[in-house]
């Protein structure tokens, strides 16, 4: 059994739902998870450049960032992003210590399009010449395969007149090399001599037509406003810059929407480019304060595709949000995955795309936009009632009965991720603490949406919200005394991770508890409990919030969901911990995520290590995480928007501003209610809110 392949020192470069993986050199070799992918497929396994058959030597590589007009050749205008890799092939040219002949490969992506445009400069004295040859190879193997450490076939090219073209079903590539000799086995030919002082360019590009694409690429510059930021630490400004710049190329539309070009953000490179209901509605929820176009666009395509019949298999239920859009079923044989092309297996969906909605409507979305939607919630509100809570006792929980699905159906859906505090595994069905908070907190917002709009139901909601927190405080709170693992608190305690089957409390302290902050569902005495839980350095004493505390028998740094930290589950604690008074404990968190980031140049990975800051000068990365990761770079305006402390109600017309001390920072070009205003912070933590002119 091959072990997943490693992504941590792989280049991508990015336009969805098309991405390039290579090595920091720029060769995209037949190995790992190297490779040029379209939405589910790789559609190139190889791409290697080599002069006189010899490889270069690599010297550095370098964003060029994104861009929105396609390359040249390409049809019609999208995002596109480029990469620039250097490098030296040391045996041409003048025979000293410099080197005089140098190349710079430019890889620009665009959806569906690869352009590489090769220089070949030199300073020496006399004339240089070369072979240059580029090497391709195509397997097409499904992102499943490739995510088990597997490949595909190889697919034989036919070769044209400077052109190479596979074929496999419905899928074409063809790839085109300008002004060169093709090799049938599928290589591209240039005789290349470079004068004295010159240059010389060659270029070569590749095209997918792939009719059965299920994500396609979203059309001109995104929707949501790019602000301008002024901090006094600069890490926050750089991470706002990169992670925009990376949220950009992420955008996608719906494949099944016909004209309507309503926009979401694919989850992440290269395993999740498609559409995640949990990841696209966290990410568009974190995006509000530049605008609502993209909450609007993600809760219409998940709205178009709402469940409406009970279906084991794919875990559809009347009124449930989507996991995912696969282009074909999802198998993993070695775990006994097998997911259908559109898989609903989640149990926080629901919920939060009708907190979505709500906090989209009080940010400005348009109010028809919103009633529009107003049958979805309904039928979302009716999924909770009817179908989240399938043995009654009053928690949403969840149990794969196939066999083939996911075993956690949560954010921490890996197979180990809902622990015991002694390390074992609890069993299934499972009800998650914080999907519990998501519920009040939806019920809460959809009654405050029905009642807006004079529709039934609002008292129902909130009676239900109220006896679902009665419950919750009745059933989940463990004691955090013994081993010394929590000071303070109630009673030294704090809430269960979730209840098992046999509804007892899954008693390990996880970060999944700081996502009640600012739900409701806690009182203040609660939620000083949750602060405290994880203000100590089991949980913030790494480079963020970890998932698991260290003195958990089930904690590892390099785990996926027990131990390690993900930016947009610490922005969401840190947003909570503002929110609820904490402000000392989620300033160390920002500060934990901002030396990350640097280490990461600004790029947030899906999640990296969590090991002690007082151990480790930097931190270390996760070697499978996504990255760029939607929801990761979207973290950034999460905490931009927590030191802002910025809460806006557009339809009773109010703003309100709760700055964090410390912290002090500028922004420009935020949007409420379409409006474009600008914050301003002081050291001491007070705020000014302004209309741009």
């Amino acid at each position: 059994m091959n072990p997943q392949p490693l992504l941590h020192d792989l280049v991508p470069t990015v336009a969805a739902p098309t991405v390039a993986l290579s090595g920091a050199d720029g060769q995209i070799r037949p190995a790992g998870v190297q490779g040029v992918f379209h939405s589910d497929a790789r559609v190139l396994s190889a791409a290697v450049l080599r002069l006189d058959d010899r490889e270069p030597e690599p010297l550095g590589h370098t964003p060029e960032g994104p861009g929105f007009a396609a390359p040249s050749g390409g049809a019609g205008a999208g995002n596109s992003t480029a990469d620039r890799f250097v490098s030296l092939p040391r045996w041409l040219g003048d025979q000293g210590i410099d080197p005089t002949v140098r190349i710079d490969r430019m890889r620009r992506i665009a959806p569906g399009r690869v352009e590489e445009r090769i220089e070949l400069s030199s300073t020496a004295s006399v004339p240089v010449s070369t072979l240059l040859t580029v090497e391709l190879a195509v397997d097409l193997a499904p992102i499943e395969v490739v995510k088990s450490g597997g490949s595909g076939e190889p697919v034989a090219p036919k070769a044209g007149d400077g052109s190479l073209t596979w074929t496999r079903d419905r899928l074409t590539i063809t790839a085109v090399g300008r002004d060169a000799t093709v090799d049938p086995a599928g290589r591209l030919r240039w005789a290349i001599e470079v004068p004295p002082g010159g240059r010389t360019i060659v270029v070569w590009d590749l095209d997918v037509d792939d009719p059965d694409v299920v994500a396609r690429p979203a059309a001109g510059p995104p929707t949501w406003s790019r602000p301008e930021i002024r901090a006094a630490d600069h890490r926050l400004t750089r991470l706002v810059d990169r992670s925009l710049d990376d949220l950009a190329t992420l955008r996608l539309t719906d494949g099944d929407a016909g004209a309507d070009k309503s926009e979401y953000l694919g989850a992440g490179v290269p395993w999740y480019l498609t559409l995640f209901g949990r990841d696209s509605i966290w990410a568009a929820r974190m995006l509000l304060p530049l605008g609502t176009e993209l909450a609007a666009g993600t809760l219409k395509v998940l709205a178009r595709r709402q469940g409406a019949k009970v279906d084991e298999r794919s875990g559809e239920a009347p009124g449930k949000i989507l996991h995912e859009v696969r282009r074909h079923e999802f198998v993993v044989e070695r775990s006994g995955l097998r997911l259908p092309p559109v898989y609903y297996g989640t149990i926080d969906a629901t919920p939060l795309w009708i907190s979505l909605l709500h906090d989209a409507w009080r940010w400005g979305m348009p109010a028809a936009e919103v009633e529009a939607l107003l049958p979805n919630l309904e039928a979302a509100l009716g999924w909770l009632a009817d179908y989240a809570d399938p043995d009654g006792d009053g928690f949403l929980e969840y149990v794969d009965t196939t066999g083939s699905g996911l075993a956690n159906q949560g954010w921490k859906d890996s197979a180990d991720a809902v622990r015991f505090r002694d390390g074992r595994t609890a069993e299934p069905p499972i009800a998650l603490c914080e999907v519990q908070g998501y519920a009040y907190r939806a019920a809460v917002d959809g009654a405050a949406l029905l009642d807006a709009y004079r529709r039934p139901g609002g008292d129902r909601w909130r009676t239900y919200a109220a006896e679902l927190a009665d419950r919750f405080r009745s059933a989940f709170w463990v004691d955090g005394r013994a081993e010394g693992r929590v000071d303070g608190g109630v009673d030294g305690g704090y809430p269960a991770l979730a209840l098992d089957r046999d509804k007892r409390p899954v008693d390990s302290l996880t970060s999944n508890i700081g996502h009640l902050l600012g739900t409701g569902m806690l009182t203040a005495d609660e939620e000083r409990a949750v602060a405290t839980a994880l203000a100590g350095d089991a949980m913030s004493g790494g480079y963020g919030l970890r998932t698991m505390s260290t003195l958990d028998a089930a904690f590892a740094p390099l785990s996926y969901h027990c131990g390690s930290v993900w930016a947009h589950d610490t922005a969401i604690v840190t947003a909570g911990l503002a929110r609820a008074g904490y402000p000392d404990a989620a300033r160390t968190l920002i500060d934990g995520l901002l030396a990350a980031a640097e280490t990461f140049d600004y790029r947030m990975p899906e999640l990296h290590a969590g090991d002690a800051r007082a151990e480790l000068s930097r931190p270390m990365p996760y070697p499978a995480a996504c990255r760029p990761q939607a929801w990761s770079a979207a973290a950034s305006i999460l905490l931009l928007r927590s030191v802002l402390g910025l809460e806006p109600d557009v339809p009773n017309e109010r703003v309100s501003l709760r700055p964090m001390a410390g912290m002090p920072v500028e922004a420009r070009g935020l949007r409420i209610g379409g409006r474009r205003v600008a914050v301003r912070v002081d050291a001491d933590g007070a705020g000014e809110l302004s209309v741009e002119q």
